[in-house]
Order: structure tokens, then C-alpha cells, then sequence
């Protein structure tokens, strides 16, 4: 395939030296047909990943690179190409019209979001016959699930970039077999077969694990050699390697009481849910849909009634702990991120703490509110308090103006934590940052605790960051025991 010559080539050149490991992560990878760098959130995959792109035009693998992003992320990738490069990247959007430049325009590089794939998948299909084309997917975990359309759309068109690299600081973003569908855009199921439903079988945190020491073995043996069988074209680093200093991270548990009305309800909901449990078991994340909508009403009432009652008038049992946090938080004069699971939360705890200064991020905000709030929040020092849902800003973004997050609730998802607990705790923070979690006494909070860890060690040990022996020293399987406890099933 013949190289695209321009009449005036982009200046190729990175405006700034990588620290030794981002350099190392780039020599490991950059000439490999693919890889993955699974470099744990905080530690600058986009520059690792900009410099490899600019290694890419310089060695004339590639004479287009298509990074490709979530939506939301789009303007974040042109901030930090203008920050490390001297190349002004293109856009494919879901613009038909302005697409049809894009794709007939010599440019060196182009950003695409996941959204525009499925409406020009045929098209790029035909541009990535016709051009030497590169591809890196940044949080590739967007693809984690096989059964996707727009996972089975990069299976097809993967084949036809010349090189490929997925990106993304948790490769296990909640269970182990996230990990499948991402590697098998890389080299279609050399590494990790190509029978997901196996995989899958053999990588799962069933809920059967608790009463067998044998299966427990087997999961384990089996999480532990994951990461070994990709290991030839994947590299990662995290925060615990000793390849660059941050602060100390500090956890909290913070328990918390219930309103009485508040209590009424959850009991309610408990009585109701622990009928539907006997009859159909104990659910798994993927399955008994009906049991799983009811333990997320337990969730919502813990957090806020009003979110399921509209009569519910008066504040929370978790709203004076978080208000003497915050308070607390103000009077060292340092800033805090609040997260909650539910957008009709983000406006609430926006108005409820309101004296401390508020910018708010959730879904239902146009993108221009959602990044206008997030430059009051980084520029203005009066804005104490950013309120934000995990999925409109969990990734991408650098908030280490704070140093303290706080999990208002959380849902069943380890990425949704681990993500947005990392915007502040990653390169530029210099203070020790501090982890909150306020969990509602004898409730589903607790449950959703253990089983965040189970989840968290899994991944780890799926990822390589643990040893097996240090994952059974710290392993508990007893979350299906304590979801009866909670709800009184003998």
C-alpha cells in the first residue's frame, strides 16, 4: 500500500520528554503488529500513547492514525495533543456530511468517537483499504462485551489496520472475563481462545464459589494465568510499582443512620424482595433481572428515597455525615468530589450544599454544561464541591485540584469506583488524597462493599498486579451469605 505524501509534513516531534516509564512502555510496544497498555488510571497513557502515534508517522508504519474515544473524552484528546504535540488532529463524528472531508483529506491524524463506528463503519471500511491506517482505542473496555454491536463491529474492521493498540488503566472493569473481547480485537483468540462462552465459564465470580474449595482453586489458578498468556504485547504499571512518587491514597468507611421514614421504606422493599429471592435465588449481575432492579430500589432508598417516593420530603440519614465532611473538608480550605450513582441525586446534593460552593456533572447536561462546570470547578477557588455521576466523569479527566472523594452511594460496578476515585490520585497531585465511602447501617450499602472487593481482587489478580497467594489471603466469597443476612433468608 503506497504512502500518502502532504506538500508540508506536521511537525512530528513531542513538545515534552516522557518520564523513563512512559518511554519504556513506548520502546516495549511500538513496533509490535499489536499490543495493549494497560497502565493503571493516573499515569499518563496519553502521552504514552501520543508518542507512540508520532513514532508511528516517523517509521511510516501508518500514514493515518485513528485514535479512537468515547464521545465524552473527544475534547479532553485535543487538549492533550496540544499539549504534547505540534499534529492538530481531524474528527469523525456522526456529521455525514463532514465526514466525507475527513476521510478524503491526507490527514496524519484522526479522532473518532465510538458512536460515529456504527454510522460509518462502511465507509472507514473502505478508507482502511485504501490507506495505511493505525489504531489506537483508548478505555477499550468499551468493547468488553462480545455480544455488543459495536464490539462485533471492531472484530470486523480490526483486521484491517496495520497496526492496532487497545488502552485502558482497567482491562477487568468489573468482572474477569471483561478482559476476552478486548484482547480478541488484538489477535482474534491466539492468547484467550476463541470460545467466550468458556472463557467465561471458567472466569467468573460465580456465586457458587463459597462452597467449594475446589472450584476456588481452579478460579484461581485460572485468574492467575490470564495475564501471563497476553503478557508478550501487553504492558502495565501501576501507582504501587515505585515508578513515580504520588501521595499516599486514604480509605474511610464512614457508617451512617437511618432517617425513620427513610427505614419504613427500606424495609418495605426488603420484605417485598426477600419474597422474590426465595422463589427464584440469589441473583447473578448478568441474570434475574427482576431481582437485581429490586436490590437497586434497596440501593436508591439508602441513598435518597426521593428518588422512588416524590412525598418524601425530609433529608436523608446520610445527609448531615456528608455535610460535617464537606464542612470539615472546606475549613482546610481543599476541595472535594462527590459521586452518586443517580442524576436526580447530583441536583439535589447540589442544592443541599449549595454554601459550599457547587458545580455539578451528570448525563443529562449537554456537553458544553458538563465541561463548563468542570473548568468553574478546576479555575474558580470558590467552588469547593463538584457533584458528578461516574458516568459523565469518571474518565479522562484530571481533577487533582481536590484531594478528597467521596462515594455518596455506588452502584455494583468496580469500574464506576475505581475510575472515579482516580481523578484526583494520578500525575500533578501533591497532597494525600482521601477516599469516603458512607455506607447506611444494616443495608445493601454493606453487601455492595464486599462485593466491590471481591471484584477488585479478582481484577487485580486477573491484571497481574497480585500473586495468587496474596489474593487467597485476601479473598472473602461470603457476599452471597451476607445479601441473605440482609435480607433475613435463613
Amino acid at each position: 500500500m503506497q504512502y500518502i505524501r502532504l506538500i508540508k509534513e506536521p511537525n512530528i516531534n513531542s513538545k515534552y520528554k516522557a518520564y523513563p516509564y512512559q518511554d519504556q512502555a513506548v520502546k516495549t510496544v511500538c513496533d509490535l503488529e499489536y499490543s495493549a497498555i494497560f497502565h493503571e488510571q493516573g499515569l499518563g497513557k496519553s502521552k504514552i500513547a501520543i508518542d507512540i502515534m508520532l513514532y508511528w508517522l516517523e517509521k511510516k508504519y501508518a500514514d493515518t492514525i485513528l485514535l479512537i474515544v468515547k464521545k465524552s473524552l473527544v475534547n479532553n484528546w485535543i487538549r492533550e495533543f496540544e499539549r504534547h504535540s505540534f499534529v492538530k488532529p481531524r474528527l469523525i463524528t456522526q456529521n455525514k456530511k463532514a465526514n466525507h472531508f475527513v476521510f478524503n483529506s491526507p490527514s496524519r491524524l484522526i479522532i473518532c468517537h465510538y458512536e460515529a463506528i456504527k454510522t460509518e463503519k462502511e465507509r472507514l471500511k473502505l478508507f482502511l483499504k485504501s490507506r495505511a491506517v493505525a489504531a489506537i482505542l483508548d478505555e477499550s473496555t468499551k468493547i468488553k462485551n462480545p455480544h455488543s454491536e459495536l464490539t462485533r463491529d471492531m472484530f470486523e474492521i480490526g483486521p484491517l489496520f496495520q497496526k492496532r493498540i487497545i488502552m485502558t488503566g482497567l482491562p477487568v472493569a468489573n468482572r474477569p472475563y471483561d478482559i476476552w473481547a478486548q484482547i480478541f480485537f488484538l489477535d482474534q483468540g491466539r492468547s484467550l481462545g476463541k470460545d467466550f462462552k468458556e472463557f467465561k465459564k471458567n472466569a467468573d465470580i460465580s456465586n457458587t464459589l463459597n462452597d467449594s474449595i475446589e472450584e476456588q482453586k481452579k478460579f484461581v489458578s485460572y485468574l492467575a494465568k490470564i495475564y501471563t498468556r497476553i503478557s508478550s504485547f501487553a504492558v502495565r504499571e501501576t501507582k504501587q510499582s515505585g515508578i513515580i512518587k504520588l501521595p499516599d491514597k486514604v480509605f474511610e468507611n464512614i457508617m451512617t443512620s437511618w432517617e425513620t421514614r427513610q427505614l419504613d421504606l427500606y424495609q418495605q422493599i426488603k420484605n417485598d424482595l426477600r419474597a422474590v429471592v426465595m422463589k427464584e435465588g440469589l441473583p447473578r449481575e448478568d441474570e434475574a433481572d427482576v431481582v437485581l432492579k429490586r436490590l437497586l430500589r434497596l440501593v436508591q432508598i439508602a441513598s435518597n428515597p426521593k428518588l422512588i417516593d416524590d412525598e418524601y420530603s425530609v433529608e436523608p440519614g446520610k445527609y448531615p455525615y456528608l455535610y460535617e465532611l464537606i464542612l470539615g473538608i472546606c475549613k482546610k480550605d481543599e476541595k472535594c468530589i462527590v459521586w452518586t450513582s443517580f442524576t436526580e441525586n447530583v441536583e439535589e446534593l447540589a442544592d443541599f450544599l449549595k454554601p459550599f460552593g457547587t458545580c455539578k456533572v451528570h448525563g443529562k447536561l449537554s456537553m458544553d454544561d458538563r465541561n463548563s462546570a468542570i473548568d468553574s470547578f478546576l479555575s474558580d477557588k470558590e467552588k469547593k464541591v463538584l457533584i458528578a455521576t461516574p458516568g459523565a466523569a469518571k474518565e479522562g479527566l484530571t481533577l487533582t485540584v481536590a484531594n478528597h472523594t467521596i462515594f455518596y452511594d455506588r452502584s455494583f460496578s468496580l469500574d464506576d469506583y475505581s475510575q472515579a476515585q482516580d481523578r484526583i490520585h494520578r500525575i500533578s497531585q501533591t497532597k494525600t488524597c482521601y477516599v469516603y465511602n458512607l455506607i447506611m447501617e444494616d443495608s445493601i450499602d454493606q453487601w455492595i462493599n464486599a462485593l466491590l472487593r471481591a471484584k477488585e481482587l479478582s481484577a487485580k489478580l486477573t491484571q497481574g498486579d497480585i500473586s495468587p497467594e496474596y489474593f487467597k489471603s485476601q479473598i472473602s466469597y461470603n457476599f452471597v451469605d451476607l445479601l441473605k443476612d440482609i435480607l433475613n433468608i435463613k
